[in-house]
């Protein structure tokens, strides 16, 4: 992969060839999981943050491990426990008795790629501490904003299936999330191919030694940034975009539907797909691929509707094949 300098930033077409060449680092460190990559790669073009539920053992942790590394960003990982504070996330001030004054230390937040792993085992006051980080890429210290870093993604994990000594995120949180993505089990081939992986001697904590290797960095992500924002939507797609958010609003099976925030959403992540494929506009199917890993986590079942076996994707799917496509 070249390299470019200050003077000579790389083109949208380099930056696409980079994060595509992305996908392929990642997968020498973890089998499967692309949905999840480009989830994590939507969200930096995007400046959004991800939330990944899945069981444990699925490689959330080394696959957003994998990602920095093939995109030379920095990461840090804290465990979300009960006992979790507000300052062990966004920092603390700390008397320094040299200088007789208040320093301010950074927590993990201050890092490129943040893993909030576990999420839902922290009180909400500590979930709350994310907000400001989330929403406004800084964190106020004494009345004084300090910023973040640039990138800065959030990459949440949540477990679905142990619910005690949890505490749920409440709807205005999950909303400050771009995606939901949810890590599935591998197929029994790809689980076959990670045991061949670690029967052959492969170290999931030595990425360099499993050879993934920097194909991308913040350059390239300004690059593709600039030209995802160029990227055409007609009309008709954006009332398609409202239409089927719309729709998640009438639906008899959900007592939530997707906020007027989740329709920008949904606009982000499709010009955002179209782009990674290839195209300067965004066609209706951009839209649907989408559609359910960016609004899953903003609609909410009616508990009727649960009791009968129905599940936010499958209404989603309803919903989509309900909403006319434009031609």
């Amino acid at each position: 992969m070249t390299a470019f300098t200050a003077e000579e930033p790389p083109s949208a077409e380099q930056a696409r060839e980079a994060l595509t060449a992305l996908r392929h680092e990642v997968a020498k460190a973890v089998v499967g999981q692309e949905e999840t990559v480009t989830g994590l790669v939507v969200a930096l073009l995007c400046r959004g943050h991800v939330l990944m539920e899945g069981v444990p053992g699925v490689a959330k942790t080394l696959l957003v491990r994998a990602v920095s590394a093939a995109l030379s960003l920095d990461h840090k990982r804290t465990q979300f426990t009960p006992d979790l504070m507000p300052g062990d996330v966004t920092g603390s001030q700390i008397y320094d008795a040299r200088s007789a004054k208040f320093e301010f230390y950074e927590g993990p937040v201050f890092t490129h790629l943040f893993l909030a792993d576990e999420i839902n085992r922290t009180p909400p006051k500590t979930q709350a501490a994310l907000l400001e980080a989330m929403e406004e890429r800084q964190v106020t210290v004494e009345g004084h904003p300090v910023p973040l870093p640039d990138p800065f993604v959030v990459a949440a994990t949540q477990n679905p299936v142990e619910y005690e000594g949890t505490y749920p995120l409440p709807e205005a949180q999950l909303d400050r999330f771009l995606l939901k993505l949810v890590v599935s089990l591998p197929e029994r081939d790809q689980e076959v191919g990670m045991l061949t992986r670690h029967a052959e001697g492969f170290d999931p904590s030595d990425l360099a030694a499993a050879g993934v290797r920097p194909v991308a960095g913040v350059a390239e992500l300004r690059a593709a940034r600039e030209a995802v924002a160029r990227t055409h939507v007609t009309p008709e797609v954006l009332s398609y975009v409202v239409d089927v958010c719309r729709g998640t609003r009438a639906s008899p099976s959900l007592q939530l539907g997707a906020s007027p925030r989740g329709a920008t959403a949904l606009l982000r992540t499709s010009r955002t797909w179209a782009w990674l494929a290839g195209r300067d506009y965004v066609t209706p199917d951009d839209v649907k691929s989408l559609a359910k890993a960016t609004l899953r986590h903003r609609v909410a079942l009616r508990p009727e509707a649960e009791l009968e076996g129905a599940t936010t994707d499958g209404v989603l799917d309803g919903v989509l094949a309900s909403v006319p496509v434009p031609q």
